[in-house]
């Protein structure tokens, strides 16, 4: 690992240097996420990820778990393969810690507060923005970690009806099909999408006669299959006023099977839709208002001889055997106001309701919450200047307030030097509330302060950055000796940060570094402890040559050892993949694409007893017309 960091900043002295051969008319990318409003990449001050639908198209990814993983910062454990149960870890934070959004609408169950990455359909993202570190000040809460922002396929104004197409094949029975339809007018622009996604899957858990009390509880070794559908909705119009109104739906249904002693197959549906409306109140005074659901329904199905995705089978209430559905409903007021060129100032009010109806009888099962917040920018000359504060009330756990401090300057050459300090919470979930027990234990936010230094160029076709950064985390939340759960913990995170970026002469490069330290803090046995699943080190490269009507290219990631538990005793040994991948470009509008995943048939875990997939291989036949 330290190896690829000095490798990654001896590149980035390289890019520096040729600076001057830089296009003088290149674009830079342009974000959302990291202020809340459109702004040129190289103008924000947190550490930021950006992967494009051509990033998407290249590297072949089955899953929203293939891109994530080995991005800087990132650690994802899952629990037997595609369509299983995935956590993701952001920055050493745990896995409810970060804030992930769709379209700008918050996604994951109100009870555990955790998104279904697993069931999210890569073939339906446009590209996602990954800002790491803490955003409470500008989102509240869950953003510990950092905040992920995936933007699903759209049309272009003035496009005419074009189609896309795409049909996969591969190991395992893997199939996997998407159509769409997008185009636009000269002011208005939409897209609809269907997919569909197969696999008969793999032993997910692999517990033994002598660990039957391990991993998922039984002994059934078997292929656990996985089948999910999905559509998509997007539109939008603007005025010649710049008045703009813009539209979004998703709706993800499918058929998990995985290893269990008492139910073995969950039938989940994901539902996000959100609207917004944003117009120039003044001439220096831009307004938004926003408004998005998000859908999560879980419906648990009896253990049998008879196990099968099936739809007849499984789909009488007789064989349900638990549910859970929850609901969030969300508003947003945004204002943003430009003071004087260079400075802006942005305020609004976020308002969400959440509600949830399952088999366990909660003692509460709706709450509201209520944020105020207000972002300051400034450029003066070399210097940049971000302030930002949120105060939340929620009519569960109360009041909460968070801010965040960052400053940027850029050098002559290029290159620039940033430093920020932020407080951040994760509110209580229903279940860390009421789960199993009923009764409410009045628990805490679990808070953090996060401070942060980092050096970063955009030199021409080059992108480099390094952040480190230290994060403490109070008040984390535990369990006493008879299973209640209290706010005890704490943990400090140190990590540093690397990647690394370029495209020239025909070669894409991406590489990513992590070095952290994510130890519990606590007095107890387990003091200075590594946190469960989340390893010390961590890297990636992918790297691919377009020749002529052939690209080709492959992904190296690695990862070291980690443990399974808080007390370190169950480990999780050090690994290293390799995919390979190719794609022939039969013309401008068609293309036939090979991956080979973990070509070396690695096995690895993630998750203690839970099995990842061996070698395996997908062919794609993709239409995708030429903008």
């Amino acid at each position: 690992m330290k190896k690829t960091l000095l490798a990654m900043a001896l590149l980035s002295s390289i890019a520096a240097a040729h600076a001057a051969d830089a296009p003088a008319d290149r674009l830079d990318p342009v974000v959302v996420t990291a202020n809340r409003a459109a702004t040129p990449l190289d103008e924000v001050l947190a550490p930021v990820t950006l992967i494009t639908r051509e990033d998407i198209e290249r590297l072949q990814p089955v899953s929203v778990q293939d891109l994530l993983t080995g991005l800087p910062g990132v650690v994802i454990a899952n629990s037997g393969g595609i369509g299983q149960q995935t956590s993701l870890f952001m920055r050493g934070t745990n896995s409810s810690h970060t804030l992930v959004l769709l379209d700008g609408v918050r996604v994951g169950t109100v009870g555990a507060g955790i998104p279904a990455y697993e069931q999210l359909p890569v073939d339906q993202i446009d590209h996602i923005e990954i800002v790491r570190g803490p955003q409470s000040s500008l989102y509240g809460s869950d953003a510990i970690g950092g905040v992920i922002q995936i933007f699903t396929r759209h049309g272009q104004a003035g496009e005419a009806p074009t189609p896309s197409l795409s049909v996969t094949g591969g190991s395992h029975g893997y199939t996997d099909g998407q159509f769409g339809l997008s185009g636009g007018t000269q002011h208005s622009w939409y897209n609809a999408s269907l997919g569909g996604q197969y696999t008969s899957g793999i032993n997910a858990c692999r517990v033994g006669a002598g660990d039957v009390f391990k991993g998922c509880f039984t002994n059934e070794p078997d292929h656990d299959a996985y089948r999910t559908y999905n559509g998509a909705l997007s539109g939008g119009y603007r005025w010649d006023d710049g008045t703009e109104l813009t539209g979004s739906w998703l709706r993800s249904k499918g058929d998990i099977e995985y290893d269990g002693d008492f139910q073995n197959l969950t039938r989940r549906t994901q539902q996000v839709a959100g609207a917004k409306l944003a117009f120039n109140a003044l001439e220096n005074w831009r307004m938004s208002i926003s408004l998005g659901q998000n859908q999560d329904r879980a419906d648990n199905y009896l253990n049998g001889a008879d196990k099968t995705l099936d739809f007849v089978n499984y789909g009488v209430d007789k064989a349900r055997v638990g549910y859970l559905y929850s609901k969030r409903n969300q508003a947003s007021w945004q204002n943003d106001v430009t003071l004087a060129p260079g400075q802006t100032l942005s305020v609004g009010v976020d308002y969400q309701q959440e509600k949830l109806k399952s088999d366990t009888d909660y003692l509460k099962d709706t709450r509201e919450n209520t944020g105020v917040f207000a972002l300051y920018q400034g450029v003066f000359g070399a210097n940049e200047i971000q302030l930002s504060a949120r105060h939340d009330h929620n009519n569960q756990f109360g009041n909460h307030t968070t801010g965040q401090a960052a400053y940027g300057f850029r050098f002559d050459n290029g290159m620039k030097v940033t430093a920020s300090y932020g407080t951040a919470f994760h509110a209580p979930t229903f279940n860390d509330e009421y789960y199993p027990y009923g009764a409410p234990v009045n628990l805490s936010p679990e808070k953090s302060r996060t401070a942060e230094i980092g050096l970063s160029a955009r030199p021409g076709i080059w992108n480099w950055a390094v952040n480190a950064y230290q994060t403490r985390v109070s008040d984390l939340i535990g369990f006493d000796a008879n299973f209640l759960p209290i706010n005890v913990s704490k943990a400090r995170i140190r990590g540093l940060e690397g990647q690394l970026g370029a495209d020239v002469d025909g070669w894409h490069l991406r590489a990513y570094g992590t070095l952290q330290q994510p130890k519990d803090r606590d007095s107890g046995d387990e003091y200075n402890n590594l946190l469960a699943r989340r390893p010390k080190r961590t890297a990636r490269l992918d790297v691919d040559r377009d020749l002529g009507a052939f690209t080709v290219g492959g992904s190296v990631y690695s990862a070291g050892y980690s443990y399974d538990d808080a007390a370190n005793t169950t480990r999780l040994g050090g690994y290293t993949t390799a995919d390979v991948r190719a794609t022939w470009h039969v013309d401008s509008d068609w293309s036939v694409q090979g991956r080979l995943a973990n070509a070396f048939d690695r096995h690895y875990e993630t998750a203690a007893y839970y099995n990842q997939l061996g070698r395996t291989y997908y062919l794609t036949v993709r239409y995708s017309p030429a903008r």
